[in-house]
């Protein structure tokens, strides 16, 4: 017999499919990239930088533990980014956008920024220094992204949306270009693109702006007298060997010694002073060297893994500023990593990107790692992830982080119960009366029938306050059946104060029934005791059933049980 359809186009999964398949998956992906590119960048920042640090302090580890103090800042900052709430990474995103385009000012201040090699873009505390440029790609790709979906939710017009971005970006360029640093402008413009892009700008104004920022970016290049002879020496390769185009030139020779495997860990030629920068812009060159063209192909597959794995997660996110944010910081990145790789084998024009995680820089390894960081926290948002972990399937890893356990998305709230936008919509249905007194969140009183109208662009309507409707009286016809007689409650009201006297002879009033007579001994609490030898005034009629037979109105109440009252005053008599 044939098998069915279904049955030949089933494929059984392979293990590595089964795996990816995971709730978790995702998060395991962005973990292992980063600790095997972290690991793989201090191997290398300590093989290639030996010679030139023992050359200038007599120490052969002095930049490479420079770096290992960055990597171990960056780690807790990975390990913070784990842990940080997304609602309160969106609500800090504005403040410390705020504080870094004061630090880019200040770096610019002579006596407050270092500047080193003809530019000012440090900070240096004791022996370490700082980049705040650095820091700001990371605050405004994650402020862009909270900016972006904040105005995609409000169905935002184009205008709305570019005009909060676009004008705080070129503020951002400027600054970074006056330091000067067309390296990280140029990372600037990838993440502002990408934000765009990703935001579903239309095509028409997406090529607009991509065309003016690289027409910018081209006369800001023939600017300064280095960057020309940088592009001089790019269109006319061997024109000026020993000058401009001499870091190209030595950085092509270094891979083309590495052959298939490289010459070993260490044994590199182009670290002893012949190739500048060994460390950090060209060690893409030193690495191709030593570990030959697998070493290389392992890089690029850990890029790729990255790429892969950050639009997983983009993809599975349901939060809106968890996909722009993701998608964002996984195309700055690879973005930043094929622009160096590019200039060091010839495709591109030198810029002075560095290799992601690879490359020797302080406060790049640590924002990255941060940035890093902050994608396995969105990994652990995922739908899946979520489901798994609240049903307790928690890894040995998760429980030794002592990871909080992940917050669901919510469209209505985004910003999280605790926020000043869930504070305001809530303020809203709130309804008019007595104030809430210490923070509460209590109503008004229940006559209050006036409330706040919660619909934005629709002026606040008092509602009426419900109405009883009248019921029918016996006899009547309602819905098509008679209904039966009935006696509308009493209302209850506090009886006034009576003496003593008053209150004996309201039992023996004429009308009164022994239910009415039985409500007000309940309200009024029992009577005061009675001298020696006195007599009890004598009981209605109808006292031991409720008024059923001593008062035929009585509206068929059932039995009640007798107060205390009668039988304490039943013992005394």
């Amino acid at each position: 017999m044939g098998k069915s359809g279904a049955e030949k186009t089933s494929t059984p999964r392979t293990p590595i499919g089964v795996w990816l398949a995971g709730p978790l998956a995702s998060f395991h992906l962005i973990v292992t990239v980063s600790v095997l590119l972290t690991v793989l960048g201090l191997v290398m920042v300590l093989s290639a930088s030996s010679v030139e640090a023992y050359a200038a302090d007599g120490s052969a580890y002095s930049l490479f533990t420079s770096q290992l103090i960055f990597t171990v800042l960056g780690a807790a900052l990975f390990y913070v980014a784990l842990r940080l709430p997304i609602r309160l990474l969106r609500r800090v995103s504005f403040p410390a956008l705020i504080i870094s385009v004061v630090l880019l000012v200040m770096v610019l201040i002579p006596g407050i920024g270092d500047e080193v090699g003809g530019g000012r873009r440090w900070f240096t505390i004791g022996s370490l220094s700082l980049q705040p440029s650095e820091t700001t790609k990371v605050v405004l790709a994650i402020w862009g992204a909270h900016l972006l979906a904040s105005r995609r939710r409000e169905n935002a017009t184009i205008k709305e949306m570019i005009i909060p971005l676009v004008p705080v970006s070129m503020l951002i360029f400027v600054l970074v270009v006056l330091e000067p640093n067309l390296s990280t402008t140029i990372a600037l413009g990838i993440i502002v693109v990408a934000l765009l892009w990703f935001a579903g700008l239309p095509l028409k104004i997406f090529g607009a702006l991509l065309g003016g920022g690289v027409t910018l970016a081209i006369i800001a290049g023939f600017t300064a007298g280095y960057r020309s002879a940088r592009i001089r020496a790019w269109l006319n390769p061997g024109a000026d060997s020993q000058g401009a185009d001499y870091q190209s030139r030595q950085a092509k020779y270094s891979l083309a010694d590495g052959g298939l495997f490289g010459r070993g860990l260490g044994q590199s030629r182009a670290k002893w002073s012949y190739l500048p920068n060994a460390h950090n812009d060209f060690i893409f060159a030193i690495l191709g060297e030593e570990l030959g063209f697998i070493g290389c192909a392992v890089v690029f597959g850990l890029f790729a893994l990255f790429a892969y794995t950050g639009m997983r997660i983009a993809a599975r996110s349901l939060d809106p500023f968890l996909k722009l944010m993701v998608s964002t910081a996984t195309v700055w990145t690879i973005g930043q990593a094929f622009i160096n790789i590019g200039y060091v084998v010839g495709l591109l024009p030198v810029t002075g990107l560095q290799l992601p995680l690879i490359s020797a820089g302080g406060s790049s390894t640590a924002m990255t790692l941060f940035m890093f960081g902050v994608i396995a926290n969105a990994a652990r948002h995922e739908p899946a992830a979520i489901a798994a972990l609240q049903a307790g399937r928690e890894p040995r890893f998760w429980r030794l982080l002592r990871l909080p356990s992940p917050e669901p998305y919510s469209p209505q709230d985004p910003f999280g119960v605790r926020s000043k936008q869930a504070r305001k919509a809530k303020a809203k249905k709130r309804p008019v009366g007595t104030q809430p007194a210490m923070g509460k969140t209590r109503g008004g009183p229940p006559g209050a029938g006036k409330y706040v109208a919660g619909k934005p662009g629709k002026p606040a309507q008092p509602r009426k306050a419900p109405t009883k409707q009248p019921q029918p009286r016996a006899g009547q016809m309602s819905a098509g059946r008679p209904t039966a007689a009935r006696t509308p409650k009493p209302a209850k009201q506090s009886p006034p104060k009576r003496s003593q006297s008053a209150q004996r002879a309201g039992h023996t009033a004429a009308g009164a029934s022994g239910a009415e007579s039985w409500r007000a001994e309940a309200w009024e609490g029992p009577r005061p005791r009675r001298s020696w030898g006195e007599q009890p005034p004598p009981r209605a009629a109808g006292w031991r059933d409720g008024g059923q037979s001593g008062d035929p109105a009585g509206g068929g109440r059932p039995p009640r049980r007798r107060p205390a009252v009668f039988d304490r005053e039943r013992r005394m008599s």
